[in-house]
């Protein structure tokens, strides 16, 4: 998979990648990701990538000459159609279902966003998905684009050591995951549940799915309501 990060700071893309597990998928051949100095492509002899909105307001909108200039870019380096991804409030809540189907694809870009964000142009003429991480705003474009990518990346077989694992996380199933403990069998008076030292794999099989459904009907009632469906 090809993944391009569009960005003014690929300073902090790239210290992020590597230390994040994606950075396997690099080594292994897997995924190739290319950072985009948005700056690169400004016309402004100062590197301008930002100007006032029409219609007044506080802050700054991205411009649409750099991005339109650097998404083309992204494009050309494609073998086929990439999906175009930017991370925005008003989009779509990430999910593990979204995230699976971003892993099949064969090329993404990330418009990292910045400022109050970005021209609605660039949204209408290229984005194919905008993608919101949560109801809450951070400061740079940066940090989102990885929450979403690093999701869709430990999807991509090969990634990770053991795609299984990641294959029994929460909300796979629309549930979330069972506790989990490991040696000793006891410590400060904490004990494992006797059924996972049993060795009975279908006491265990049992236990996990009754806890993993206790849990999702108490703490979220709103996936406890799709599962039951």
């Amino acid at each position: 998979m090809k993944i391009f990060f569009i960005t003014p700071f690929p300073d902090s893309i790239k210290t992020l990648i590597k230390n994040n597990i994606a950075n396997q998928g690099v080594k292994k051949g897997i995924i190739d990701i290319k950072v985009v100095d948005l700056r690169e492509f400004s016309k402004n002899s100062y590197k301008k990538i930002d100007d006032e909105p029409y219609g007044g307001g506080e802050g700054m909108v991205m411009m649409c000459q750099p991005l339109f200039d650097s998404i083309d870019y992204c494009i050309s380096e494609c073998d086929s159609k990439p999906k175009i991804i930017f991370p925005s409030p008003k989009g779509e809540v990430l999910n593990h279902s979204l995230s699976l189907n971003l892993s099949e694809e064969n090329s993404l870009i990330f418009i990292c966003g910045h400022y109050k964000g970005i021209d609605e142009r660039v949204i209408q003429k290229y984005v194919d998905y905008e993608i919101s991480i949560g109801d809450y705003i951070l400061s740079n474009g940066e940090l989102s684009s990885m929450v979403i990518f690093d999701s869709i990346a430990r999807l991509i077989p090969g990634v990770l050591n053991n795609i299984n694992s990641a294959m029994t996380d929460s909300f796979v199933d629309d549930l979330l995951d069972a506790p989990y403990f490991t040696r000793p069998d006891e410590i400060d008076g904490l004990k494992v549940p006797e059924v996972l030292l049993s060795g009975n794999h279908d006491a265990i099989k049992k236990w996990k799915i009754d806890k993993k459904e206790k849990l999702t009907k108490d703490r979220r009632p709103d996936l406890w309501k799709k599962y039951k469906k």
